[in-house]
């Protein structure tokens, strides 16, 4: 792959033939004979290396790096010297030279040299894109709805970062974060890291379930060479790769018992030891676990420590079911068809009112997850503009129900499922009836004995 190369050196010969044998390798070179036209050349040619001399006429080789510092931080810059030895490679790499070469100047070395610093801009170039566009599909406005616990979700989150942006030192809290299968907690975490102080620094995501035990520890932490049979070289694990920014953990109830232990001592002392090594490192890194599983009951049965699950959770937010979530159904419904329909270049598309109502009826046991994934199905099998009920093609799985720490009390049961109707059908108590299977008069008259007020009498005035 062709790149801009320029090479700044008051050597003619030395630059000449420097810049034939890179433009063999198929870059485009350009020379410049002194630091002045080098700075000039910058602009209008936008290199992606520059190979740089340290005696130059005029303007010094280390002034010049300097300015190119000031000018672009990414832009990598090898220092060319004949003298000087270790002290001035030592000084140019403080001012931020990516290498250095010594004159006479190796073509062999050169070559290898030029291939690693392309190849690490080309991934810092990736890097740098991936991350840009996670942080554009990630924040507070990316969770979207209406509903009563979406929107306290979102002003628990709001706090949480307004609190984080006057922390006084870089110790974050860290988050716990619960809901079922595919409810958005990933949703959650990547509003966390976006949204605060940390958004610049790295997001790195892991799945504890995904991974066997033996494994999940050399993930994280990293390893040295040798630690174990097919350990051939030192690798660091996603905790030193996060430093700085946010490891966000999901599943974390499918840890062993030997990573919880390890991730206690994280948390307590920002210090983690790779396997095999034998000193600890510092880190600056701030957790986000996510589960789908009862921790406190985990730990009441010791199927988890407690002592790290109240480090976990400094901070616990909860993320609703989708059949909680009343009208929000609909509002996200809306969304994935506009986007899906972008996608798959198929113009304007709309629900039909028999799709809505069906959208609304059906229970989610996948929640925001099984949506997109119904209203994709149902963009690309739709004939026409407007999508109907028939063209949404449900799972037939009912939607899990676990009470509460086992209660089976039937009275409170019943109290729940009817708040769970009402919830879904934004307190429309005609709506709630028939979604629970009962005349409106028969869901009144237990709304009555139960003490539960909370109908919306505006909202049930449309449905007699």
């Amino acid at each position: 792959m062709a790149h801009a190369i320029l090479i700044v050196d008051d050597e003619a010969t030395l630059a000449r033939n420097m810049a034939l044998y890179l433009e063999r390798q198929g870059h485009d070179v350009r020379v410049a004979g002194s630091g002045e036209e080098g700075l000039q050349q910058i602009g209008a040619f936008r290199p992606d290396l520059v190979l740089l001399d340290h005696n130059l006429p005029g303007v010094s080789g280390l002034e010049v790096l300097q300015r190119l510092r000031a000018a672009d931080r990414q832009l990598p810059v090898v220092m060319m010297t004949g003298f000087g030895g270790v002290e001035l490679a030592v000084e140019a790499m403080k001012l931020g030279a990516a290498d250095y070469l010594t004159k006479p100047v190796s073509l062999a070395e050169l070559r290898l040299l030029v291939e690693r610093l392309l190849q690490q801009r080309r991934l810092e170039r990736t890097v740098g894109y991936y991350h840009e566009r996670d942080a554009g599909a990630s924040g507070l406005d990316k969770i979207l709805g209406e509903s009563p616990p979406m929107v306290a979700l979102r002003e628990q989150i709001e706090r949480l970062l307004d609190a984080e942006r006057r922390l006084a030192d870089a110790d974050a809290p860290a988050v716990l974060v619960h809901g079922e299968t595919g409810s958005g907690k990933e949703l959650v975490a990547r509003a966390l890291h976006f949204g605060g102080p940390r958004a610049a620094q790295p997001f790195v995501e892991m799945n504890c379930g995904a991974l066997p035990p033996n494994l999940i520890e050399a993930e994280l932490f990293g390893y040295e060479k040798g630690a174990f049979t097919d350990a051939r070289q030192r690798k660091p694990g996603l905790v030193e790769t996060a430093d700085g920014g946010t490891l966000v953990l999901d599943e974390i109830g499918e840890a062993d018992a030997a990573t919880q232990v390890r991730l206690l001592k994280l948390l307590e002392e920002k210090r983690f030891r790779r396997l095999g090594g034998l000193r600890d490192q510092q880190v600056n890194v701030r957790i986000v676990s996510a589960t789908h599983r009862p921790l406190e009951q985990m730990v009441r049965e010791q199927r988890f420590r407690a002592d790290l699950y109240f480090r976990l959770r400094i901070v616990e937010l909860r993320v609703p079911p989708l059949r909680d979530r009343g009208r929000d159904i609909v509002l996200l419904a809306r969304h994935f068809l506009q986007h899906h329909a972008q996608r798959y270049r198929r113009g304007p598309m709309e629900l039909g009112a028999d799709a809505e109502a069906a959208l609304v009826r059906h229970a989610w046991p996948g929640n925001v997850r099984e949506l997109r994934n119904v209203i994709e199905q149902a963009v690309l099998m739709s004939r026409g503009a407007v999508v109907g009920a028939a063209e949404l093609a449900f799972a037939g799985i009912d939607a899990p129900f676990a009470p509460a720490d086992g209660d089976l009390n039937l009275e409170r049961m019943e109290r729940r499922f009817i708040e769970q109707a009402l919830r879904r059908s934004d307190h429309n108590v005609s709506q709630a009836a028939r979604l629970l299977g009962v005349s409106r008069d028969t869901l009144r008259y237990r709304l009555e004995r139960l003490g539960l007020r909370g109908a919306n009498p505006d909202a049930d005035a449309s449905n007699p």
